[in-house]
């Protein structure tokens, strides 16, 4: 369908307005509150302990889950793709499950699993603590970023076929060796994207971990945390401000690196 110029005009006019409201207009008020001191506030403001802390224990997140993640995304991928079992739709949904749960809930669920009164509880009663502590925080991050590495792969692995796979079995290659040599190198691209996409996701993740996170500084408080703790608590605006800008340029960054690799692939 064939649009005229004036429509044309219309709809780029309403879909920029539209993402100035919502996108570019909030985030120049975060900016500006947060540089309207000066940058050497803003500094001070991302250094101190509790700041230190929360990144820390951010990225400590994000090195746990980035890898459990991967493992788990690609022997999933290769499953769904190249098997045929029963209940292979039933994991199939299992997958999606976290896009439709609320990460709320999946707060909850894990309480009740492993908190104190759950199912495993016994592990806290023997002084293993789950829940308001660092694994509890693990299990809610990899809960909500479980489907980005399958995702990413499963399509390239269906684009890819299976014939250089059996052709390297047919010439005597192990399953490691086909997986390493062939399957890796042609999957690289899709499972870089559900990595970048696990980082950003864990790096801003809140509603799960803030269910499972006592949110004490310094002990249990990831970034997200800290800009939550440091508005609704403490009524510090302006550190939540920098905290919350400190968010935005790791995402910026793990955006540019996406766009990076995206156009690195194109030039292969």
């Amino acid at each position: 369908m064939k649009l005229s110029t004036p429509v044309r005009l219309s709809l780029r006019v309403v879909a920029l307005g539209y993402l100035f409201v919502l996108l570019v207009l909030p985030l120049g008020v975060i900016l500006f509150r947060t540089f309207g001191d000066g940058i050497g506030a803003f500094i001070d403001s991302i250094s101190t302990p509790a700041a230190i802390s929360a990144f820390n224990l951010s990225i400590i997140i994000v090195a746990i889950v980035v890898p459990v993640n991967v493992v788990f995304g690609v022997v999933t991928a290769i499953a769904l793709v190249r098997g045929r079992f029963p209940g292979r739709s039933l994991v199939q949904s299992i997958v999606d499950l976290p896009f439709a749960a609320s990460p709320v809930v999946v707060g909850v669920a894990l309480i009740m699993l492993w908190g104190a009164g759950g199912w495993f509880g016994g592990l806290d009663s023997a002084g293993f603590k789950v829940i308001f502590g660092l694994p509890g925080m693990v299990l809610a991050t990899i809960f909500v970023t479980l489907p980005f590495v399958v995702r990413e792969v499963e399509p390239v692995l269906h684009e890819i076929g299976d014939e250089q796979e059996q052709a390297a079995a047919t010439l005597g290659a192990s399953r490691w060796q086909t997986f390493w040599r062939i399957t890796l190198p042609a999957i690289r691209w899709g499972l870089t994207y559900g990595i970048v996409l696990t980082v950003a996701r864990s790096l801003g993740e809140f509603g799960a971990v803030i269910m499972v996170s006592s949110g004490f500084p310094g002990v249990s408080q990831t970034l997200t945390l800290l800009v939550h703790a440091r508005y609704m608590d403490d009524h510090n605006t302006f550190g939540a401000y920098s905290a919350a800008t400190l968010l935005m340029g790791i995402a910026l960054v793990v955006l540019l690196l996406m766009t990076l690799l995206e156009r690195k692939r194109g030039n292969k």
